[in-house]
């Protein structure tokens, strides 16, 4: 991998250290109050690296990924700006990069997108614009070349460190690896898989990423994250696309006493990140765990990846969202 840092960020600066790193997903709020996106970040920043504002995940509508992110750089915070093509065409991605750049962001996951019928409002017309690969492509060419698609000059690149997703989860198992390197050929320079709960199938993976070569320049983040019931982890199986928890995790759940099944679903997490640590290639792990920012934190704590380097000079961000007097003076 390149030594050269090319956005300067925080989880860039982690990653190039060698650092096993820490992310995870800040569950955006069905709310216009920025209380809401502090009150779950405060949380979030003591035992991660960086923060995904999500982008209408599950084809949903929630606050924007971008609203999220200029909030979390006013916090002191290291978003990670998530940009779906579902939604927006050419221009307005090029537009909002530049905006997001401007604001602070120094991260970008690119992502296709899940299709409208995925969510609340399936009416919703679909824009597909481009991929995921195309979108990383042109963010390179505004980065790296300085210019719009269209070939006209940028005065100022948008310096970012780019991202994208992987699904080794889900066949055709021989043709991820090959996508994967389409990806960093595009631009990428760290991925973020959907979530583990098949290590052997993560092994397997890993083992042909490393025979491409690929784990050498590109840093991987497994998707991790705790089930709360077997009837959560039966929901997520067959409703989220692309996730894929194999039966002896359900069974094991189901065979959990009911007020214990929140800590099991913990302990699988736990065990699940312990051993994705011990594969070769591996650099970090992104939590994903919808409306549970404390419980990440525990997550983090008893898999032993704490303490995380220090966040000095942020200010509270309970304190931006109070009501200020304002003088007449």
């Amino acid at each position: 991998m390149n030594d050269e840092y090319i956005a300067g960020s925080r989880l860039e600066r982690v990653l190039r250290s060698g650092r096993f790193a820490v992310t995870a997903e800040l569950n955006p709020p069905d709310s216009a109050d920025p209380q809401e996106v502090y009150d779950a970040a405060v949380v979030l920043s003591q035992v991660c690296d960086a923060i995904n504002a999500t982008d209408g995940s599950g084809a949903n509508c929630h606050m924007s990924s971008m609203a999220i992110c200029a909030l979390l750089v006013r916090a002191g915070y290291e978003p990670v700006f998530q940009m779906s093509c579902r939604d927006r065409n050419r221009i307005a991605m090029q537009g909002d990069l530049l905006g997001a750049v401007a604001m602070g962001v120094r991260n970008v996951l690119c992502l296709t997108g899940d299709d409208v019928t995925a969510g609340d409002q399936p009416q919703a017309k679909r824009v597909f614009d481009l991929d995921s690969i195309q979108l990383l492509r042109t963010i390179t060419i505004m980065r790296d070349k300085g210019m719009f698609l269209s070939g006209r000059k940028l005065t100022t690149p948008p310096r970012v460190f780019l991202g994208a997703a992987s699904n080794p989860f889900v066949p055709p198992y021989e043709w991820r690896p090959l996508r994967l390197a389409k990806k960093v050929e595009a631009g990428a320079g760290f991925v973020q898989t959907q979530y583990c709960f098949d290590v052997p199938r993560l092994r397997q993976f890993m083992q042909r990423v490393r025979d491409l070569g690929l784990h050498e320049r590109v840093y991987i983040l497994v998707g991790v994250g705790p089930l709360r019931s077997e009837k959560a982890a039966e929901f997520m199986r067959t409703r989220v696309p692309g996730v894929h928890i194999p039966d002896e995790i359900v069974d094991r759940l189901r065979k959990t006493p009911k007020g214990q099944k929140r800590s099991e679903g913990k302990r699988i997490c736990v065990e699940i990140i312990q051993q994705v640590r011990e594969i070769e290639g591996v650099a970090g792990i992104h939590v994903m765990a919808y409306r549970q920012e404390e419980l990440v934190a525990e997550i983090i704590e008893e898999a032993g990846l704490l303490p995380r380097p220090s966040r000095l000079g942020a200010p509270d961000p309970r304190e931006l969202a109070r009501p200020r007097k304002w003088s007449r003076a």
